[in-house]
């Protein structure tokens, strides 16, 4: 499995505050905005370099992300990688002992992604996306 860094993903508890502080403080743009009804979040993505920085939103009390933030607080949610084939890359991951979230690749959130997440007790404890460019 061939892949590369696309975005690092952290859960917060209020976008319009992080979206300041990185654009007007960090001074990065903001590429790309959604609402991901199926995952109970908003989010707002910066392009840094060649990745991307991921901001993440719950917009329902029992939605993953808003379990993560009760539990964990804010910060890093988890790491993607963009990989060529996802369904290939979520059986090789298998092959190889670890254990995946997601059976099968989904529809990522965004729209322009299938998505399949790695479970951090096989990467030590790091929720890790794999992720394959669809488009827009």
């Amino acid at each position: 499995m061939v892949c590369r860094i696309s975005h690092l993903g952290f859960a917060v508890r209020d976008l319009e505050a992080a979206i300041r502080l990185y654009r007007d403080v960090f001074g990065l743009e903001l590429v790309h905005r959604w609402v991901a009804v199926a995952d109970g979040m908003e989010a707002a993505s910066f392009r840094v370099g060649d990745m991307e920085i991921e901001l993440m939103c719950p917009i329902q009390e029992d939605s993953p992300i808003a379990r993560f933030i009760a539990r964990r607080g804010e910060g890093m949610h988890h790491i993607a990688y963009r990989v060529a084939d996802v369904d290939g890359a979520l059986e090789a991951a298998r092959q190889a002992g670890l254990e995946t979230v997601d059976q099968r690749p989904r529809a990522g959130g965004d729209g322009r992604t299938r998505i399949g997440f790695l479970h951090p007790r096989s990467t030590f404890g790091v929720l890790t996306e794999l992720e394959e460019d669809v488009g827009s």
